[in-house]
């Protein structure tokens, strides 16, 4: 039936035939929820399309989307490609919506077509959300609460799932698409989704509430220091700085709390690279995006249902020593791995960067420390922190502040010991002076007036000991102006 197509799209239609004949809008309960596609807005603000939506839509929803599954082979259906799929779908769903005499206008055609697709197909509720790039985070509460960030404010939104079931099957399609799962026997993991955009989900009996997932989108377009410098992160003069400090091969260490933009600043550096180096990546879940030619990414893999086959990061940082690396960058440090990180760091891998959640570059390094002594490593404090001064170069702190607005608070040098303390100094600061009336906050960037830092006979072993003295020279002009 619904015989429009020949050939292999044919073949996606049901080989029974099928009744269509009217019945009771309650009689199918089965169907996903239709909620896909309404406009998002604060809890304050208008109600969205989707409060406004009438039960009879979702009795409708509900009665097609059963004659659907019927009528379709799931089987072929996943063999076709993402269009001629959902181009499938969208006929046999027609004919359906034809055949049972349903009263629509087109626009509500459309919305119902695009929620059947999406869940049949994609992520249900979250494909409008996932395709819009000013969202930077999706935050998933249970089956009825949706919130999102833009431009670093939390909103609520419209949007909810038909129950905590369905919310359930997408959280599992999510992460079974990177082989791992998630269920009442294994309730937390860390996945991505194909564009690397960082996933998390824990669900019951963990999550009380009902599943919840949050997931990190990426952009598209990737970010450069050059936009950072737009949107106020940074300075011309301080991007100038860290494009040196990533040209001359310098170890970084990316400071920052959740969601301060540690992997994007991090992914930023990393252009600097030059095209010709042999990169390694070690993530928990790859979501860097380098565009060097040369790069090698590995994940770490979590334990199998008989609790074996765990690939941790320390292991995959010391694998990484066997592969002729010539940088080694760690997606976030959090474990021992801190240790083979640095003495990667130290033996001939310059270069290399991480990243860490810390406050201040102060407290980075005291995290370092903390890390590598609960690893079960019995070294002297001392030589710990040895260890640290030779290895970490510069440490570049990144801010979410209270505004939603993202800065660099702290370009800061490790210069070495002095007793038993490690000495820092800092090349740029920010400075935060106050709001304006729109309660946004006001600060600026200034040069600590360091002449001539540490790494400068690296600088000039690479060619830009003249880049880095106009940029500081610069910086100062800047500072005193």
């Amino acid at each position: 039936m619904f015989g429009k197509r020949s050939g292999a799209d044919q073949e996606v239609r049901a080989s029974k035939p099928v009744s269509l004949a009217p019945e009771p809008m309650a009689r199918a309960p089965e169907a996903p929820s239709a909620i896909a596609s309404p406009p998002l807005a604060p809890t304050r603000a208008a109600p969205p399309a989707e409060a406004r939506r009438s039960d009879t839509y979702y009795r409708v929803k509900a009665t097609i989307f059963g004659a659907l599954i019927e009528a379709i082979d799931l089987a072929q259906l996943a063999k076709l490609d993402a269009e001629s799929a959902r181009e499938e779908i969208r006929d046999i769903v027609n004919e359906i919506i034809a055949i049972k005499n349903i009263v629509m206008s087109i626009a509500e055609q459309e919305e119902l077509l695009d929620d059947i697709c999406n869940d049949v197909l994609g992520y249900g509720p979250l494909e409008p959300l996932l395709s819009r790039d000013d969202i930077s985070d999706i935050m998933v509460n249970g089956a009825g609460t949706v919130y999102i960030e833009v431009a670093g404010r939390i909103q609520r939104t419209g949007i909810r799932f038909r129950d905590n079931q369905q919310l359930l099957n997408i959280c599992q399609r999510i992460v079974s698409q990177v082989g791992r799962r998630v269920d009442e026997s294994s309730p937390i993991c860390d996945a991505r989704l194909a564009d690397g955009s960082r996933v998390n989900a824990i669900v019951p009996p963990l999550a009380i509430d009902g599943p919840a997932l949050t997931i990190r989108k990426f952009k598209k377009d990737k970010l450069t220091l050059d936009q950072l410098v737009k949107f106020g992160a940074i300075t011309p003069e301080g991007a100038q700085i860290l494009q040196i400090i990533g040209r001359s091969r310098c170890n970084v260490l990316i400071s920052g709390g959740t969601g301060s933009g540690k992997t994007t600043l991090l992914n930023c550096l990393t252009n600097y690279i030059d095209d010709d180096e042999r990169i390694i990546t070690c993530e928990d879940a790859a979501e860097l995006q380098l565009q060097q030619p040369h790069v090698v990414r590995l994940e770490t893999r979590p334990p199998n249902i008989e609790g074996e086959g765990q690939v941790t990061m320390r292991e995959l940082v010391r694998n990484c020593l066997r592969m002729r690396p010539e940088r080694i960058i760690v997606g976030e440090v959090r474990g021992p791995e801190a240790f083979d990180l640095l003495q990667a760091m130290n033996t001939g891998h310059d270069g290399s960067m991480g990243t860490l959640h810390a406050n201040n570059p102060r407290e980075a390094l005291s995290r370092c420390e903390s890390m590598i002594t609960m690893g079960g490593f019995s070294l002297p404090s001392r030589t710990i922190r040895e260890m640290i001064c030779a290895s970490i170069d510069v440490i570049i702190q990144a801010a979410r502040l209270r505004d939603g607005s993202r800065r660099i608070t702290h370009i800061t040098e490790v210069m070495g010991m002095e007793g038993e303390t490690i000495i820092t100094q800092d090349l740029f600061i920010y400075d935060m002076i106050g709001e304006d009336a729109n309660g946004n906050i006001v600060g600026r960037h200034r040069s600590t007036g360091i002449g001539r830092p540490k790494f400068w006979e690296r600088a000039r072993y690479y060619g830009e000991e003249k880049r880095l003295a106009a940029a500081l020279d610069a910086a100062e002009v800047a500072t005193v102006g």
